[in-house]
Order: C-alpha cells, then sequence, then structure tokens
C-alpha cells in the first residue's frame, strides 16, 4: 500500500432508489485502501460531547456516519486541519496512520468506522502533546 498521509473523502456505491431504500458497499481493494479487522460503531453520543481525542500510529480508519450527522476533525503529520461533515451514509473519510482526531456527534448519529487492526492501546497518542512531539523527532 502507498504512503497516504492526508484524509480524504471516500466515495461508495449508492444503489437502489426513493422507493425500496439504498444499500451501500465497502470493499477492500476498491473502495477501502487496507484490508479490515475489525469493525465497530458508535451510537447515542450525546451532541455536546466531543469524541476521539487521539491518534494512532499504524491504524487506518475509514469513518462513515450512517445516520445523524459527524463533524471529524483530523490533523494530519504535517500538523495540517481537516474539517469534513459526514452526512451522507455513502460517503466516508480515509483516516491514515498518525493522524489526530476529534469527533462531534448530532443527537441521531451513528457511527460506523472500518480499521485495519484489532484494538491495540500501544498505538494510540491519548495526548495532543505526546502525538505532536512524536512528528518532531
Amino acid at each position: 500500500m502507498s504512503e497516504v498521509t492526508k484524509p480524504h473523502w471516500i466515495t461508495v456505491p449508492q444503489i437502489g432508489d426513493s422507493r425500496l431504500g439504498y444499500i451501500s458497499v465497502a470493499e477492500f481493494g476498491k473502495q477501502v485502501p487496507f484490508e479490515i479487522r475489525r469493525v465497530y460503531w458508535t451510537y447515542y453520543t450525546p451532541n455536546d460531547v466531543t469524541r476521539g481525542g487521539h491518534a494512532h500510529r499504524e491504524l487506518h480508519q475509514l469513518i462513515f456516519a450512517v445516520s445523524g450527522h459527524i463533524e471529524i476533525t483530523v490533523v494530519d503529520r504535517h500538523l495540517e486541519r481537516h474539517t469534513f461533515q459526514l452526512d451522507k451514509p455513502s460517503e466516508g473519510v480515509y483516516v491514515p496512520p498518525m493522524c489526530w482526531r476529534d469527533l462531534r456527534f448530532s443527537h441521531s448519529a451513528v457511527l460506523l468506522c472500518l480499521a485495519s487492526s484489532e484494538y491495540n492501546e500501544a498505538d494510540y497518542f491519548r495526548t495532543f502533546a505526546e502525538f505532536e512531539a512524536c512528528l518532531s523527532k
């Protein structure tokens, strides 16, 4: 896999119509630029709470708002800030390793995350200072 250092939009197919509903599909090697090893979702997050507040050393993620609205702010390894408004189930944000993220949810938001590895606490930067210090090495 080539080294991608900036977060960016990834659109997956939206199949169906308004009469019957829709299905979206994300496949490794097509829309997903990494092998999926874990899938998780968050929901019932109060809209006055900011989640995230961390970065990963190795983990790749593709994040979708399958319901509601999620604002994700990402600081990449070049300390450039990117803000994305997720509000379409067929559009996700790819977050490469070494990117800090903060997320704000609407009341009804459901976040779906495709991740490149299982949970590993050692992969996390839990403070922005620790993240920033690693980047300056």
